[in-house]
Formats: structure tokens, sequence, C-alpha cells
């Protein structure tokens, strides 16, 4: 085992205080004139944020909701794109010790307003132009615009809050189910040791996160706690390679987190990437779906350096990484983090062999990431969370130097473009269009997305089977889901497997796949 791996594991050490606040630690440890974010977007417009202008925002954020009634314990939702000041919105938020809901504008409005029923938000932060999407929401709905915040003081008592007291709340991809809230405490951030040891984050760093904020707050959170600059790249729409590597190589950044369908996708639209656009890249690390030697490779071509796979679930995140200075071994995930009790385990909850396969599992509550439950879900709480272990649903191998290789899910969450989709919620908005009589959603192999949603389609009576139809059903999902989610593959079907209890077979589902893909494709 590698020496420098096996000095990281002996000497970690978790320093969790009592009293914590994330966004106390997160902004107030930095000099006002420090830069804490790059913002630049497609037409060459560009921003850049001091730490005193996102002291001074969040501060003011947080007056104006204490002013509204907000107390701790309370629930914020949050529901803006990744402005300039979308950070300080957060941290305003987490200062009142109110427990902030992050709400993507990628999902579709019933997602959106599900969300906040279930939550029991009463206060919604957004831009005008999204307060529509709430539909019917009862709670008080904040303009971040709104000038009143910018005429309070830049002055604001922080709520004295316990590191187990709940701070955000994300949600699960809804796979056998209605998607369900995990709460994360203060302490949650202490436990994202990834940016220490996968991404060797330092001050002055400036780091590039890809994906929606709203999905996951580490990448945030993490770097601007250590001091990095945080690079923001705004394209005109969809996903554009050449802008976003010409924005990271003016602005020398030296760290990204990036996943397998981001560097797929920009291995196609720029296969000589690295050549046309210089980086300063260090450390480059990836995650959300398994990187494959082929993508390691290209990028190591282009960029001189080895792309660094880490992996975790939406419950607990990361368990396994690659490090700098730590042979990687291609395919590998890598091994568990320092401070992480990761084990494979069979079903009985005993290890398993070397080179046999077994569920990734976390021994429950043994580092500070560890959520504090469902909301609202006490017994599902206790079943996940309560037991010794934490059960990831996803089997692997390790080999003898401990490297762990994945081979794939138990369960039937699908993860496409580096994005967890629960099929539940997609086959709930399939079964409202009128030709749809049932529908059952699986994950397909796909080149470019890793993986591809497939609905596998019962029609309803009076509708026969189409490419247009299958056209509209796949557009229908769009419009009333979301715009990653969707099905890109519909294939109609006389019936579909179910098991004695009614629940739909996926596997039997992805067997018949095998490669035929009728529909739109």
């Amino acid at each position: 085992m590698n020496d420098t791996y096996t000095r990281m594991r002996d000497g970690h050490r978790w320093e969790v205080p009592e009293r914590y606040n994330m966004a106390v630690d997160v902004a107030d440890r930095h000099e006002r004139g420090d830069l804490a974010l790059i913002y630049e977007d497609h037409t060459g417009a560009r921003q850049e944020v001091t730490w005193g202008q996102v002291q001074d925002r969040s501060r003011r954020v947080a007056a104006h909701l204490r002013g509204l009634g907000v107390r701790p314990g309370d629930r914020v939702a949050v529901m803006l794109p990744q402005r300039p000041d979308t950070p300080a919105v957060y941290l305003g938020v987490l200062r009142t010790g109110a427990v902030l809901v992050t709400m993507s504008l990628l999902w579709a409005d019933e997602p959106i307003r599900y969300r906040l029923a279930d939550s029991g938000t009463g206060v919604l932060v957004t831009e005008p132009g999204a307060v529509h999407r709430a539909g019917d929401f009862g709670g008080v709905v904040v303009d971040v615009d709104d000038p009143a915040i910018d005429k309070l003081p830049a002055s604001f008592d922080d709520a004295d809050t316990a590191a187990d007291d709940p701070a955000l709340i994300f949600y699960t991809s809804g796979t056998t189910g209605a998607a369900k809230g995990i709460v994360h405490a203060h302490r949650t951030l202490l436990g994202h040791n990834e940016f220490r040891y996968c991404h060797d984050l330092r001050p002055g760093d400036v780091f590039y996160g890809a994906g929606d904020w709203a999905w996951s707050m580490a990448k945030l959170m993490g770097p601007l706690r250590a001091g990095a600059v945080h690079l923001v790249y705004r394209p005109a729409g969809g996903f554009d390679p050449a802008g976003l590597l010409a924005a990271m190589s003016r602005n020398k950044v030296t760290t990204a987190l990036v996943n397998p369908t981001f560097l797929r996708k920009m291995r196609a639209d720029a296969p000589d990437a690295g050549r046309r656009h210089p980086q300063s890249l260090r450390v480059v690390c990836c995650s959300n779906e398994p990187l494959t030697a082929d993508l390691i490779s290209w990028f190591r071509d282009q960029f001189g350096i080895t792309p660094l796979d880490y992996y975790g679930s939406t419950e607990s995140y990361p368990l396994i990484g690659n490090f700098p200075g730590v042979p990687v071994k291609e395919g590998s995930m890598g091994r568990p983090l320092p401070g992480w009790d990761v084990a494979l385990l069979d079903e009985h909850e005993r290890p398993v062999p070397c080179g046999e396969p077994g569920e990734v599992c976390l021994r429950s509550r043994s580092n500070p990431q560890f959520p504090l439950g469902y909301w609202q879900r006490p017994e599902d709480s206790a079943e996940v969370f309560g037991g010794d272990w934490f059960h990831t649903k996803d089997q692997a191998v390790a080999d003898e130097d401990g490297y762990y290789w994945f081979l794939g899910r138990t369960d039937d969450v699908i993860k496409t473009s580096g994005y967890r989709v629960g099929p539940y919620e997609v086959e709930e908005a399939l079964r409202a269009h009128p030709a749809v009589r049932d529908v059952g959603v699986v994950g397909v192999p796909d080149p470019v997305r890793g993986q591809a949603v497939k609905a596998w389609v019962q029609l309803a009576p009076g509708h026969r089977p189409s490419d247009e139809l299958a056209r509209q059903i796949s557009e229908y999902a769009k419009a009333t889901h979301s715009r990653f989610a969707y099905p890109r593959l519909v294939e109609f079907v006389d019936d579909l497997p179910r098991s004695a209890t009614g629940k739909i077979r996926r596997a039997e589902l992805r067997q018949r796949d095998a490669g035929h893909r009728p529909g739109i494709g």
C-alpha cells in the first residue's frame, strides 16, 4: 500500500466543535479584500466578488429574513440560478439558523411544488421571473433583487447553532416512492474532506465545479471555506466546452470537479481541447459515475494530468476516492477517504473476501457528514440510518491493494449526465399523459451520458404506437418533470413485467433492452 495513502489514513482526525455554524465558518474566516468568486458569461461579461461583498450581502439577507419572522429551524427555500450573489444568499439563510432547502430550476413545476410542500417551507427566495414555478405556494416570497435588502445594515447577530442542528435539506431521486428530504447538520461540511485529500485545495487556488449548486452545496462551500476562488461560467445555453475552457484558461483554474459525461461531451465537441486552450490545472477530480480508462487516457493526453475519480451517494458523500501522489488504477473508484469507515458487506452485513462482490457500506455515524435522517420520515430514517451500517445499494469488489471497483446498482437509480434520476418520479410524470396507460422506466447504456432514461410504455385504449407519439411522450416528460430526466428512448409494449406485489421488474426491462432501441432514440 502506498505510503502517502497510509500516512493520510492513519493521521486523520475529525475535529467538530460543539457549537458551529456553517455560514460563519465559511464566510467570516476570510479577509474582506480577498477574492471569493469570478463570474463570467458567454458575452464576455465579468464580475469579481470579494469576501467583503459576500459577508455584507449574506448579513443583509439574514437580517431581511429575520425581519420576516424567520427563526432557527424554519425552512427557507432558495430557487436561484448560479448568480454572483447566490452563495451569499445561501449563507444568509444559514446565518439565521434556518434550514436551507435548495431548489433547482432544472426541475419542472410539479417537483418544485412537491418539495416546497413536503419540506414545510415558509419562505421562498427567488427571482421575479421564477415565482410562477412555485404555483399556489402559501408562504412568503422574497424577491432576491428587492432594493430593501441592500438598504439594511451589513451587520447581523448570527444564530448560535450547534454542530448537530439541521442546516440543509436535499432531496433523493425518488426511486421506489416520492422523493425524500435528507437532513444534514451544520457539521456536514466538516466531513467533506475530499477537498483536502482529493483536490489538495490551497488558499489562492482557482476552482471550477461543474453542475448546479442546488444539487450539492459541498462543491461550492468546500472550496470557498478552503480559501479557493470559485469560477462561475454561464453559457448561452446548453454545454459550451469552448467557452468554458477559454474561461478556465483565462482565469488560470488550478483545480476542478467534473463528471464523465462532461468529459465525454468535451471530447466529442473539442477533441483537441488541451492544445487549443492551455490550462493551469494541477488537480482534476471526477464524480457521479464511473470514470473509464479511455476518458482518463484522453484527458491525460490533452492536459498532462490524470483525472482522479471519487465516489459517493446522495445520503453520504464521498466515501471512496483517488488522491494526488497516490498511484491510480484506471477504472477503479480508489480507496476509502481518510476518516471514512467503508467496507464491502454481504446481505448479512459480513465482510466479503478480497475479490468477491459486496455492497459498499459506511459505518453509521462514523464521520461528521453523516445525515440526521429523512425529513419527517422517522421510520425510513431508522431503517436507513439507524443501524450499524449505511447501505449504498452499490456493488463493488476490492483488490489486494484495497482499491474498489464499481460493479453496478443494487437498486434502480439511473445515473445520466452526472445526475441521479429516480424512475418513480419520471413514471409518475408520464402516467399523466393521456396516451399512457402504464409505464416502466429504466436506465440503459449510453456512450455519452453513461446511462439514458428509457421508458417502456403501455398505451391507453384508442392510441397506436408511432415514432411521433414516442416523441410527444418524451417531450411531455421534459416539460412536466425536468430537462435532464426525461426519457430519450421510448418503446411501446403490450404489458409490463411485475412482481407478485405489483412492483415493476426493472431488471427484466433492462434485459429486454438488449441493444434494440426503437422510438425517439
